[in-house]
């Protein structure tokens, strides 16, 4: 499949490199298409791996990962094209992390809205699936880092982009998927955060995740 990647951060390179080595074809993008992360990262990962801006990689991706930061996500897809997005699975994997006032972080919008909410109404045409964003990204790709049985989340409104985000979650590595239901599910997920930070400061390693006993 080609899939795009919007954000060459450590999220973004991390899943993209994930991606191509399980057999797709991915373009990373940036806000400039001489992005030097971008750039680099593409000749490390060889045929398979290119690289352009926010629209470029949107409109080559049959399926798009949105992996900048949450305050700015609205912004770069914009960029990326409303046209280029119409269609397709838009993961959105970004937390709305807000760092004007320091550490530690509070978040841009919760309780009655989520960011994927926002992207959703923002972009009617896309099919927007929250995921992946309650663990670091080392472990969003190799979820066999932390022992034990543990979950990750699933949202959206739409099943059969679901279903396709599914199956990328579970050629990661990814047993225990739950599907929490429509897009406010994202509300939730993204709340998590708060949580998920005081863990990562209390352990001293991000390597972690949450688990749902029943």
């Amino acid at each position: 499949m080609n899939i795009g990647v919007l954000g060459t951060g450590v999220v973004g390179q991390t899943l993209a490199s994930a991606l191509v080595q399980r057999g797709h074809e991915v373009k990373l993008g940036a806000r400039s298409a001489t992005n030097e992360k971008a750039r680099d990262w593409a000749a490390k990962l060889g045929r398979s791996a290119s690289h352009g801006t926010f629209a470029d990689a949107a409109a080559f991706g049959e399926m798009v990962f949105n992996c900048t930061s949450g305050v700015s996500s609205l912004e770069a897809l914009e960029l990326a094209g409303a046209r280029n997005l119409d269609g397709k699975p838009l993961v959105d994997v970004a937390n709305p992390l807000d760092f004007s006032r320091g550490m530690p972080p509070t978040l841009s919008v919760c309780n009655t809205d989520s960011l994927a909410e926002q992207i959703q109404t923002a972009f009617p045409g896309a099919r927007v699936v929250k995921t992946l964003n309650t663990a670091t990204a080392q472990v969003m790709v190799n979820p066999g880092m932390v022992s034990g049985e543990h979950d990750i989340f699933i949202g959206g409104n739409d099943p059969g982009a679901k279903a396709q985000v599914t199956e990328i979650l579970q050629s990661f590595g990814w047993r225990n998927i739950i599907d929490l239901g429509d897009i406010t599910s994202a509300r939730g997920m993204e709340m998590i955060l708060p949580l998920w930070l005081r863990l990562y400061g209390t352990f001293n390693s991000p390597v972690l995740n949450f688990h749902v006993a029943r």
